[in-house]
């Protein structure tokens, strides 16, 4: 049976592969596309680096860190993790009519995998009992 601590740390890093593959198809549509690549602002790319780093420090922090921080980290984590993928992948591009149509099915489809797993991080870490972790 895996600990909770190994399946935190499994989780984060089956969400960060697909954040990052998603990613990458996002940039192939940018590439292939006529129209001029975004510039994005400094704070913009910072934000997307910080929102990238949190994954990939969970998937260490997931096994480091002692029970009480570890549930604390890994509820924190995914919340803004979830939150980041809603209004990034969900509700800005259809409040805007941002979608590149043949993008969508795929933004769809990846936003829904990484949000429910976030979701998924949330509710282990929740219900995670000190019993567990003192054994």
């Amino acid at each position: 049976m895996h600990d909770t601590k190994e399946r935190l740390s499994q989780l984060w890093l089956f969400a960060l592969l697909n954040y990052l593959y998603a990613d990458v198809l996002a940039l192939f549509d940018i590439v292939g596309s006529q129209d001029p690549a975004p510039h994005l602002p400094p704070w913009a790319l910072l934000g997307a680096a910080v929102l990238m780093e949190i994954p990939i420090a969970m998937i260490l922090a997931s096994r480091l860190l002692p029970f009480r921080a570890n549930r604390l980290a890994n509820i924190i984590a995914g919340a803004i993790e979830t939150l980041a993928v809603i209004s990034m992948q969900f509700v800005y591009p259809l409040a805007s009519g941002a979608w590149h149509e043949h993008m969508f099915a795929s933004y769809i489809f990846f936003g829904t995998i990484e949000t429910v797993c976030t979701s998924v991080i949330i509710w282990q870490a929740w219900t995670w009992s000190g019993v567990e972790a003192s054994s």
